[in-house]
């Protein structure tokens, strides 16, 4: 690997390939088209020049797809978005939620993200927002209001409840395994931050959407009745069967080596024994788009990466650290470059490649422990900074464009507008604790 990119990275293939990468991106924020369509634009582009000057093959651009992430996503769309959804079960969660808050939008609020960010732990956030976002949406339709400010907390909560333990988001696993860190070790020096973080950002996005969230009139629901909203009872106890064997296998997956895609197919092959769905609407009603989109920045990703980008951007943080008196300085500077790159970029990527630059450095004496804990919270809170700087957060945006409502479409722009205040609160406030308690953290 090392070879590899040293043979390839060469600083006009970065240039070249973080010029493909910057022109997609804004091509996807001016939304002058859909943004699939310029996805997979930017990476038949990526191949065809890395193809020509021999630092990008077709080879190595489907080795950059991420079918694990990939089929996890199809296999719960499959599960829950197409399965359950036409049972009533939904129906009948919204009832009862929407009853719980008592018609109060901003008391919604927190009850959907705390219980999105409490479930991201436990679950991969994105199976979490896949359940909870067209749950968000019947809910703000009994309520009538906007599910637009509802949509995009739940997307960042998940993000910030997913960084607080080790099976929460895929690059926690990653780092884990490489810093051969427990869950325990993870969650206790983790979890505290992000609780900080979370109330921080919860506050925020109350303060931020104060306008949509005005509750001069709250609803009476009393006259609903959640029991009615069941249509196939049955189909719903089996539907809910094949989930709660998803969720159970989610929790051990990591202990029992099966990769949350497979976990996701052994979810829908239980569903499809028990129900037997025709296949035409159960797969044409996957967000294809969706996985297309994600095809194209892996694939795009994938180039940056092997023109040796994140390679140097890695090795340049790295420097930093060599010197004992500069970690704390080093790893303040590791986690606002990861949590900026992760919002450009899928987190994924960049952390495959520091995991071996950070281990390197401890045969050089350097106490690599704070890095690890640096790296974590920067890829955590980055994918808050843009639309598509998470999986959680596309799911979302999807949703809000499939609901038919125009006022809850969630443009680049209304994201960037929220999301760059919350991230960076949230960097201000992990840098803070970093700074007061360092020992701790190293």
């Amino acid at each position: 690997m090392e070879a590899m990119i040293a043979e390839t990275a060469h600083p006009q293939f970065m240039w070249l390939a973080g010029a493909i990468l910057l022109a997609t991106y804004l091509m996807i924020f001016s939304e002058v088209c859909h943004r699939s369509n310029v996805a997979i634009i930017g990476a038949v582009v990526m191949v065809g020049c890395g193809t020509m000057f021999g630092f990008y093959s077709q080879e190595q651009a489907m080795q950059a797809l991420d079918g694990n992430t990939l089929l996890l996503l199809a296999g719960m769309m499959m599960v829950v978005v197409v399965m359950l959804r036409s049972t009533g079960g939904f129906e009948y969660l919204a009832i009862k939620i929407a009853k719980l808050s008592g018609g109060d939008p901003r008391r919604l609020l927190i009850y959907l993200t705390l219980a999105v960010s409490v479930i991201s732990m436990i679950l991969d956030n994105v199976t979490t927002v896949l359940i909870f976002a067209p749950l968000t949406v019947l809910i703000t339709r009994i309520l009538t209001i906007n599910p637009m400010p509802y949509l995009m907390a739940e997307a960042m909560l998940s993000n910030i409840g997913g960084a607080a333990t080790l099976v929460g988001d895929p690059p926690n696993l990653m780092i884990g395994s490489a810093g051969n860190i427990p869950f325990v070790e993870f969650f206790i020096h983790m979890a505290p931050m992000v609780a900080v973080i979370w109330i921080a950002t919860t506050l925020l996005l109350l303060i931020l959407f104060r306008k949509q969230l005005s509750s001069e009139n709250p609803m009476t629901l009393l006259d609903l009745d959640e029991t009615r909203a069941i249509t196939d009872p049955a189909g719903l106890k089996r539907g809910l069967f094949a989930l709660a064997v998803v969720i159970v296998l989610f929790f051990v997956h990591h202990r029992i080596h099966l990769y949350p895609s497979y976990v996701a197919f052994v979810g829908v092959s239980i569903a499809m024994l028990l129900n037997r769905p025709a296949p035409e609407p159960l797969f044409g009603k996957v967000e294809w788009s969706v996985l297309i989109f994600f095809a194209g920045l892996f694939i795009l990703v994938g180039g940056v990466e092997a023109s040796g980008l994140l390679d140097l951007i890695g090795h340049q943080l790295a420097a930093a650290a060599q010197d004992p008196e500069q970690l704390l300085i080093a790893c303040l500077l590791l986690m606002w470059v990861s949590a900026l790159i992760s919002a450009m970029v899928d987190n994924i990527p960049f952390t495959v490649a520091m995991i071996p630059i950070i281990t390197g450095l401890e045969s050089s004496g350097v106490n690599i422990t704070p890095l690890w804990w640096a790296l974590a919270i920067g890829v955590g809170l980055g994918g808050n900074g843009s639309h598509i700087g998470a999986t959680a957060n596309i799911i979302c945006i999807s949703e809000s464009e499939r609901c038919g409502i125009p006022e809850a479409r969630i443009t680049p722009i209304a994201w960037l507008k929220i999301g760059i205040p919350a991230m960076l609160s949230g960097l201000m406030i992990s840098s803070a604790a970093h700074l007061l308690f360092f020992s701790y953290f190293a």
